[in-house]
């Protein structure tokens, strides 16, 4: 049982945790971007692995808003 307990507290990221995940998905997010950028230029049209990559890059994006949501307070107006 304390297994369960266990993976759940280490799933728990602190502030700056969050803030250094954040910008290395960034990071990930813009160098997937370049690649995209780079195949589109030169006219590579392995459309599998530009799909994949899309996808890839999509998925980074969702972390990185959610992410962005976590560290940003509500502000009630």
């Amino acid at each position: 049982m304390s297994d369960d307990n266990d993976s759940a507290n280490d799933e728990v990221l602190s502030k700056d945790e969050m803030k250094s995940l954040l910008a290395t998905l960034k990071r990930e997010h813009a160098r997937i971007n370049s690649e995209v950028d780079a195949l589109h230029e030169n006219g590579v049209m392995d459309m599998l692995k530009l799909k994949r990559m899309k996808k890839t890059k999509l998925a980074v994006k969702d972390q990185i808003s959610y992410l962005e949501n976590m560290l940003t307070p509500d502000i009630l107006a």
